[in-house]
């Protein structure tokens, strides 16, 4: 059986959702500011910040922006037309397209990236608060405590 939610959990799972949307927005505003949407902006930190020993190859980009691969390739083809990006055949096996970054999206990616990191070190503090709240919460409590507002429902039933 699931413990109740606390009202502590709900306005910590609000802040985080708050906090991510803030950030996405800011980080969006930021890669149009630099002259990229924000699509192109995820496409190339991807392809910089892969794993160690994972291959920037098409099918990679699009599961780690959650795209289908035509989308991702209609991607990458704008970004390639910018001299952002190259593509290249894998010497290992010619049907694998891999994407690389050229020097002219390295720059653009660092100028965003090093904004959206200098951010995350600002204010990322009130992102550890929401997820260590969540986290201690879940382990802190075993019988569940009941939330001490009630719910919009039972304040209604009260009333009538």
């Amino acid at each position: 059986m699931s413990k109740e939610i606390t009202s502590a959990e709900y306005a910590a799972l609000a802040e985080l959702r708050y906090l991510i949307r803030k950030f996405v927005g800011e980080g969006d505003s930021v890669a149009r500011a630099a002259g990229l949407e924000p699509q192109q902006y995820l496409l190339l930190l991807a392809v910089r910040g892969l794993p160690e020993g994972e291959e920037a190859t098409i099918r990679a980009l699009a599961d780690r922006l959650a795209l289908k691969h035509h989308s991702a390739v209609e991607l990458i083809d704008r970004l390639e037309l910018h001299g952002y990006v190259r593509r290249t055949r894998s010497r290992d096996d010619r049907r694998r397209v891999l994407v690389s970054l050229l020097p002219r999206g390295e720059k653009l990616l660092e100028q965003v990236a090093r904004h959206r990191i200098s951010e995350l070190r600002a204010s990322g503090l009130a992102f550890v608060r929401a997820i260590s709240a969540l986290l201690e919460n879940g382990r802190s409590s075993k019988g569940g405590k009941r939330s001490k507002r009630p719910s919009r429902n039972r304040a209604a039933n009260h009333r009538e």
